[in-house]
């Protein structure tokens, strides 16, 4: 079985191991291969006893899984990976304190644009999960593209024509009765490019409403 390109984190707990530094350590060392507690104590200089307490917290929330047990004389130790190549902690875990796309409506909002991102992380967690139990695979579609406005008058056209153009599209495709029909959600953001990258700041960022 193959690792997985993303796991998204959904448990207040799962998150809370994933946000330690040490684990993150060690997870970014079983990204590029699978590795005992032995080996990663020497790669990251930390005795094998903290190793294997912080990879057994990293095993019980489901973040690395074993592969193998490695037998060396009387001692056996077993080898274990990553089980994805990235990992996103979704909004959920933060429970109540997650934005909710319900209480914001205006469009230009930067908290509306963000509780949407988040709503569309919920779901795709929700959906993987379910698609993996019933052994089917996940439709989505993404699209992408980059605009440079010439002024805020035709940032705010386009932004009309848009919701026109989506609003005509959801009328003529939309069929409530369609009895094997199933609804997809369809969300547009629109926010500035980042042109520079800049240190990571430690301080949180802030969100106006």
């Amino acid at each position: 079985m193959s690792a997985l390109a993303l796991q998204i984190v959904r448990e207040p707990e799962a998150a809370a191991v994933l946000l330690d530094p040490r684990r993150q350590a060690i997870l970014q060392q079983l990204q590029l291969e699978p590795n005992t507690a032995t080996g990663l104590g020497k790669l990251l200089e930390i005795p094998r006893q903290k190793v294997n307490y912080h990879l057994h917290e990293l095993e019980r929330v489901g973040l690395v899984e074993p592969v193998e047990t490695k037998r060396k004389g009387n001692v056996s130790e077993r080898i274990v990976r990553a089980r994805a190549a990235h990992y996103l902690i979704s909004p959920e875990a933060l429970g109540q304190l997650g934005p909710d796309p319900a209480l914001r409506r205006d469009r230009f909002s930067c908290a509306y644009l963000v509780a949407a991102a988040s709503r569309i992380i919920r779901d795709i967690a929700t959906l993987t999960v379910r698609a993996a139990q019933a052994q089917k695979r996940l439709s989505t579609l993404t699209i992408e593209t980059e605009i440079r406005f010439r002024s805020a008058e035709d940032r705010a056209s386009f932004a009309n024509e848009v919701a026109n153009f989506m609003a005509a599209q959801a009328a003529r495709y939309h069929d409530e009765s369609a009895p094997s029909g199933r609804a997809f959600r369809i969300t547009v953001g629109a926010w500035p490019k980042i042109t520079k990258e800049v240190e990571p700041n430690t301080e949180s960022a802030l969100v106006e409403s």
